[in-house]
C-alpha cells in the first residue's frame, strides 16, 4: 500500500537548485526533486495559467496539494504538481512576468512573501505499480490528462522516452516535417497517438485497444525507430503524391491512405488538376474529403451538395407526384431527389438536373 505523509515546504526550498535541461530533465529542491519524471507529461501551462498560480501565491490563497514520491536514496519524484511547481520556479527565475513585473522587479517584502509561502505536499512511498496507479487516480481533476498522456505514464520506459523525444516536444522532428498535415499539438501527445493509430490500423487486438497493445509490447525497447521510420514514410508519400500543399490537407488520415495505397503509382500532375477542379466545384461541400475521394473513388467523402427543398417541391409539382421510372404516384415524403446526370459525370445540383424518384427506384435503379 502507498504510504502518504503530509508536509509543508516553503517555496524557497522548492526553487533551490532549479534547473530545466529539457531532455535531461527538470530538478529542484536542492537537486533532490525530479520535477518531470519519465511518466510525466511536458509543461503545458499557458501564460494565463502561470500567472494564476503566482496570483494565488501572492494573495496567500491555498494551492491544491501536490504529491512527491520519496525514493530509498532520499531523493523525490514529482507525482503530481509539475505544472504549478514549474510555474513558480520559472517566475522566481524571472522567466515571465506577473502584472507586468518579473520577480526581480517586485519589492523585497513581496519576494519574501512568495519565498515563505508553504506548499502542501504529500510525501508518498510505494512500488512503481502503486505509484503509477496513484498517478492516474490523482490526475482525474485539474488539467486533465489526455488518454495518450496516461498511456505514457503506465508504459513509461525507454521506448516512451525515445518516442516522446521525436513526437512530443514543441519543435520535435515530427512537428517540423508534419505540422501542416496533423491537427493537435505534440506536447499533448496528439502526434504520438496519431502515429501509433496509423501504424496499427489493421492490427487485431483482443481485450486491449491497439495503442495500448503496441505500447505494452514495446515498453522496454531501447528505441522507437520502427514508428519514426513509418511516420516519415507516410509524410514523404503524402508530399510526393500531393506536392502542392493546401490548407485542407491538415488533419486528414494520411496514414490510413498510405497503408492502402503506398504501393500504387499515381500521376501527381493529374491529381493536382483534379484537386484544383474539385476545389472549385460548388457541389463539393467537404473540400478536405477530396484527397480521400481521389484515391478511394467514393463520393461519400465529398458530401455532395443536395438539392434544396424549394427545388424538390418545384420538381414534385412539375411531375404531379409521378415517379418517371415506375410511373406510379407518391406523396412528397415518399420520394427523393435524384441527379439525372450523376455528379461524377458532370451533373450539377440544380433545377435542370433534378428529378423526383420514389424511394425504391432511387435506391435500386439510381446511379448512386
Amino acid at each position: 500500500m502507498m504510504k502518504i505523509k503530509l508536509e509543508e515546504i516553503p517555496i524557497r526550498d522548492v526553487v533551490a537548485g532549479y534547473n530545466d535541461c529539457d531532455e535531461e530533465g527538470v530538478v529542484g529542491y536542492g537537486g533532490l526533486l525530479n520535477i518531470r519524471p519519465k511518466y510525466q507529461r511536458e509543461f503545458i501551462y499557458n501564460d494565463k495559467q502561470q500567472e494564476a498560480v503566482i496570483d494565488t501565491v501572492m494573495k496567500g490563497f491555498p494551492l491544491n496539494v501536490m504529491y512527491w514520491v520519496q525514493n530509498e536514496d532520499g531523493t523525490f519524484e514529482m507525482l503530481d504538481g509539475q505544472q504549478r511547481t514549474i510555474s513558480i520556479c520559472k517566475y522566481v527565475n524571472n522567466k515571465f512576468s506577473y502584472l507586468g513585473r518579473t520577480f526581480a522587479n517586485i519589492q523585497k517584502d513581496e519576494k519574501e512573501k512568495i519565498l515563505d509561502y508553504k506548499l502542501m505536499i504529500y510525501f508518498c512511498e510505494g512500488k512503481d505499480s502503486e505509484k503509477l496507479e496513484w498517478f492516474e487516480t490523482i490526475n482525474i481533476a485539474g488539467e486533465k490528462l489526455t488518454s495518450q498522456e496516461l498511456r505514457n505514464a503506465i508504459y513509461s520506459g525507454p521506448w516512451v522516452t525515445e518516442a516522446k523525444r521525436y513526437f512530443s516536444k514543441r519543435t520535435c522532428a515530427a512537428y517540423n516535417i508534419a505540422n501542416n498535415y496533423l491537427t493537435g499539438t505534440p506536447i499533448r501527445q496528439d502526434y504520438l497517438e496519431t502515429a501509433i493509430k496509423w501504424f496499427n490500423e489493421k492490427a487485431v487486438v483482443k481485450d486491449k485497444d491497439i495503442i495500448t497493445d503496441y505500447m505494452s509490447k514495446h515498453q522496454h525497447d531501447t528505441n522507437a525507430n520502427e514508428l519514426k521510420l513509418y511516420f516519415e514514410s507516410v509524410i514523404a508519400w503524402v508530399k510526393a503524391t500531393f506536392p502542392n500543399y493546401r490548407k485542407e490537407m491538415k488533419g486528414i488520415g494520411w496514414g490510413y491512405l498510405y497503408n492502402d495505397f503506398k504501393d500504387d503509382r499515381f500521376d501527381a500532375n493529374f491529381l493536382k488538376s483534379e484537386v484544383d477542379r474539385l476545389m472549385m466545384d460548388d457541389d463539393v461541400t467537404k473540400k478536405s474529403g477530396i484527397f480521400d475521394y481521389l484515391l478511394r473513388k467514393d463520393e461519400k467523402y465529398l458530401n455532395i451538395r443536395t438539392f434544396t427543398e424549394s427545388i424538390k417541391n418545384k420538381k414534385y409539382k412539375e411531375q404531379n407526384g409521378i415517379c418517371p421510372r415506375c410511373k406510379e404516384k407518391f406523396e412528397l415524403n415518399e420520394m427523393e431527389a435524384d441527379h439525372i446526370t450523376p455528379w461524377h459525370e458532370g451533373g450539377k445540383s440544380d433545377d435542370d438536373n433534378c428529378q423526383m424518384l420514389c424511394k425504391k427506384c432511387n435506391r435500386t435503379l439510381g446511379g448512386k
